[in-house]
């Protein structure tokens, strides 16, 4: 376990789906006092029990000690309204769902109650930044934190640059960054960064392959993982961050890069209308009841 990293304070997370309750995690683990807010108040409880239950595994493999989970926990806390959750906070950090006008209308609320030095952040993983931050007061304190799913095992935080970070902004977000452990990749505000950019072209002609029938999803994600050493295959990634993510982020970046390397292919607009999101919903391109 990292030191705690106390220089930034109270982190306030809003959203306590996946992403949300695995940066609430980290960032308990680090030491920081975390507030976990979500709009759906039965959503904080489940967010609550998931952080205890990783926490809790992490114990029985050995990769926690009870201290630590023990540690984590008392820094966790909760906060039924908005307002509650920011009130104090030094970091904002929002993961609502990827919706350019959900994520702006939050912030322009949290904005009003947030203390006027307090740093905001989206973890938005591939929408405009300076989008979502657009007509915020004092903009130089917005910008972007994009972790990655499982939060408590990826290394990587891309700190997003928006056209009005204020450089001290920036470098603030680069040290709480390493301070919970986490490699940052400075990147500007560009559709899809680096990684969502580079990852969603994998994936999308990965899913045109299974579509076409040039492998099975399991053989083209053992090409990539003992050919090119991917930790994992396309396809398995995809359905562990979820298709209708993926749909999203497909459809925003082939809008605003026009490229007809992000269309997003027939068989996952198909799959998506039929409910097969991937881990999260037991089926994508595998079967999750099956999975180990």
């Amino acid at each position: 376990m990292s030191a705690p990293a106390r220089e930034v304070g109270i982190v306030a997370v809003l959203g306590a789906g996946t992403m949300g309750r695995g940066i609430a995690q980290v960032a308990a683990v680090a030491g920081h006092p975390v507030v976990l807010h979500d709009a759906d108040p039965q959503q904080i409880g489940r967010g609550v029990a998931r952080i205890e239950s990783t926490l809790e595994k992490g114990v029985r493999l050995g990769k926690v000690d009870a201290d630590a989970r023990d540690a984590a926990l008392s820094h966790l806390s909760t906060a039924p309204t908005l307002d509650g959750a920011v009130a104090g906070a030094e970091w904002v950090i929002e993961a609502v769902p990827e919706v350019l006008s959900l994520k702006a209308r939050l912030f322009r609320q949290v904005a009003s109650l947030a203390t006027e030095d307090a740093i905001l952040a989206t973890n938005t993983s591939s929408l405009s930044v300076t989008q979502i931050g657009k007509g915020l007061p004092a903009p130089g304190r917005f910008l972007g934190l994009h972790f990655f799913n499982p939060v408590h095992i990826m290394a990587l935080v891309e700190v997003v640059k928006g056209k009005s970070t204020d450089p001290a902004v920036l470098e603030r977000a680069v040290r709480f960054v390493r301070g919970l452990g986490k490699e940052p990749v400075v990147v500007a505000d560009s559709p899809g960064f680096a990684s969502s950019r580079l990852g969603i072209v994998l994936g999308l002609e990965a899913i045109r392959m299974a579509e076409e029938g040039v492998a099975t999803p399991e053989e083209i994600d053992k090409a990539m993982v003992l050919g090119y050493r991917h930790p994992m295959g396309p396809l398995r990634l995809t359905d562990l961050v979820g298709l209708d993510v993926r749909l999203g982020i497909a459809r925003y970046l082939h809008e605003t890069l026009g490229s007809e390397a992000f269309r997003p292919p027939a068989l996952l607009e198909r799959m998506v209308a039929e409910g097969r999101l991937g881990k999260k919903s037991g089926r994508g391109f595998y079967d999750w009841h099956k999975q180990p």
